[in-house]
């Protein structure tokens, strides 16, 4: 497993999940995300609760317990790339404490291109699998390929919850992209492009 530590920072509908499962992929890091992470380590006992206590009740895990997860997260890693946190200035300075990150990447995507990554998506309500009008079309038009069942939008991909999120992130997060930008860390990448045209240039920035 290779020891890099990679960061990597972008709006909802960026293709930081899609980019980080590649990353790993090919220069054999962990992929540690906030949401597998608290999953994989729900019932590990804080000085705040379990994470599970929160989860199960439908609240937000606060920070201090977030932090602990990924902090045993990344400890288990040599190599990782981190996806989904920090999402706030108390937490990038909780990351500094706890390790050092060689690359921080941000894939840098106009908002009305978000919002037609996002509100394009449609789900299977019966198996779960996932398309998109524009960029993962199913064979048959709103019928999943993997069971027949009809294909439906979720609620928080309408046009006003997306750009609800990104106005929340953008006032949650977007300090913590000025923070990495501001210490000279923060490589920018142009999100707009294919995925295979952003994860080369992600991967020449990882291999130079």
């Amino acid at each position: 497993m290779s020891n890099e530590h990679v960061l990597l920072l972008g709006p909802p509908g960026a293709g930081k999940g899609t980019q980080s499962k590649r990353l790993a992929a090919e220069f054999d890091l962990e992929h540690v995300t906030t949401g597998d992470a608290l999953r994989a380590n729900k019932h590990m006992e804080t000085e705040y609760g379990t994470p599970a206590s929160f989860m199960d009740a439908g609240e937000l895990v606060p920070d201090p317990v977030v932090n602990e997860i990924v902090k045993t997260a990344l400890e288990d890693a040599d190599g990782y790339v981190l996806d989904g946190y920090p999402r706030n200035l108390d937490q990038v300075e909780y990351l500094d404490s706890v390790t050092e990150l060689d690359y921080v990447f941000y894939l840098a995507v106009d908002e009305d291109e978000l919002v037609r990554r996002l509100t394009g998506r449609r789900v299977c309500p019966d198996c779960g699998a996932t398309f998109h009008t524009e960029f993962d079309q199913p064979e048959e038009e709103g019928v999943c390929d993997e069971c027949g069942a009809e294909l439906t939008q979720r609620d928080d991909d309408t046009e006003d919850t997306v750009r609800e999120r990104l106005r929340v992130y953008h006032e949650n997060t977007a300090p913590v992209v000025e923070h990495y930008r501001e210490t000279g860390t923060l490589v920018e990448v142009e999100g707009e492009g294919t995925p295979d045209e952003v994860f080369d240039e992600l991967a020449t920035e990882l291999r130079d």
